[in-house]
């Protein structure tokens, strides 16, 4: 089962990922932020309060992304 085990903002709505199995890399926010759903995180401030979220990652308002979404898309780095 995915988890997540570290998450950090970068610029441009990127998070910065680690699962728990050693995997690590950037997902990309930017897809998402045209839904009404997820504006909200095109704010800095306010993407900057990303946390993880059971096994995934998320948002004081509520919006998360799971760690299975993160990882088919995940940009990995070594």
């Amino acid at each position: 089962m995915l988890r997540i085990s570290r998450v950090e903002p970068r610029g441009e709505l990127q998070l910065f990922v680690e699962f728990e199995d050693g995997r690590r890399g950037t997902f990309d926010v930017r897809p998402y932020v045209g839904s009404a759903f997820f504006a909200q995180l095109a704010r800095p401030d306010y993407f900057a309060q990303v946390r993880l979220f059971f096994r995934g990652v998320g948002w004081p308002d509520g919006q998360d992304f799971g760690p299975d979404t993160i990882a088919a898309e995940l940009s990995q780095v070594s």
